[in-house]
């Protein structure tokens, strides 16, 4: 056998291998969806509109320290929440959507595994310790981004687009759809931004990013961050800002990645040039 059919054959059995790794993460994704599709109810009730309600973990907190220092609740909402149905299929359409989104959110850490399964056999004993490491990384910062967008971002644009009005002739309705792009917009959107300290990581790695270019267009980082809590949240300044702060930490948090994977990649190099010397 030549090397070219060897190499053919290498590449064709990491594409077999590649294959198993995402019909497997798939069939986790389709599973943990039937299990949010079979609890819809109680989700929808409890965790879907649960950021609607005066008893939301969110507003009990802030409301019992507004009690605390000034004598008055900072956030009250409607006694009564409802959004309307425009469409015929919209509920099922809506039971579809959190459902898949559910079921990625649940299958996250697996799908993570399989990916760091299927890398970790090229790797070196070194690199592989340092990826399980990383991999663990990566979910962690996606439940983190996920839990700050739901429990902080979230209830603000809610109350922000709940109680603010500009006439009294003005009657609220709430489109069932609007509402789920919303939830979906800013609770997957901040899971995914606060996976950037992981791509500063690689990009450290890859010799194009360093400590230095980081602090030296920390400004420039500022005025990006504000424009993605604007697109994270299309409401209020508040709520923009409740997105740019987690951000903005997230932003020192990557410099301090940047440096450590730097000064990590600095020492290595002079002791490879030590040993060539010798």
């Amino acid at each position: 056998m030549t090397k070219m059919a060897e190499k053919e054959m290498s590449f064709l059995g990491h594409i077999g291998e590649l294959r198993g790794h995402l019909i497997r993460s798939i069939i986790a994704i389709i599973v943990f969806a039937i299990v949010v599709g079979f609890n819809i109810n109680w989700i929808m009730d409890h965790i879907f509109f649960g950021p609607t309600k005066n008893s939301f973990v969110t507003f009990e907190f802030i409301n019992h320290y507004s009690m605390a220092w000034f004598g008055e609740k900072g956030m009250v909402l409607p006694d009564h929440f409802k959004v309307q149905q425009k469409q015929m299929m919209q509920q099922f359409n809506v039971m579809m959507s959190v459902s898949i989104f559910g079921g990625m959110i649940l299958a996250f850490p697996y799908i993570i595994w399989e990916l760091w399964r299927f890398i970790s056999p090229a790797l070196h004993p070194r690199e592989r310790k340092n990826s399980r490491f990383i991999i663990n990384f990566i979910w962690i910062l996606f439940m983190c981004g996920v839990v700050t967008g739901y429990f902080l971002i979230l209830p603000l644009v809610i109350n922000f687009g709940l109680m603010f009005s500009i006439s009294d002739s003005i009657e609220q309705l709430f489109d069932l759809t609007d509402y789920t792009a919303l939830f979906l917009q800013v609770v997957i959107g901040m899971g995914l931004v606060f996976l950037f300290p992981v791509i500063v990581y690689f990009l450290t790695n890859l010799g194009i990013l360093t400590p230095k270019f980081m602090k030296k267009y920390r400004r420039h980082a500022a005025v990006l961050i504000m424009v993605v809590a604007a697109i994270i949240t299309p409401a209020d300044v508040l709520s923009m800002l409740a997105a740019a702060v987690p951000l903005f930490l997230l932003y020192e948090f990557s410099v301090f990645v940047c440096a450590f994977v730097f000064k990590r990649m600095e020492k290595d190099k002079m002791t490879t040039d030590i040993v060539k010397s010798n």
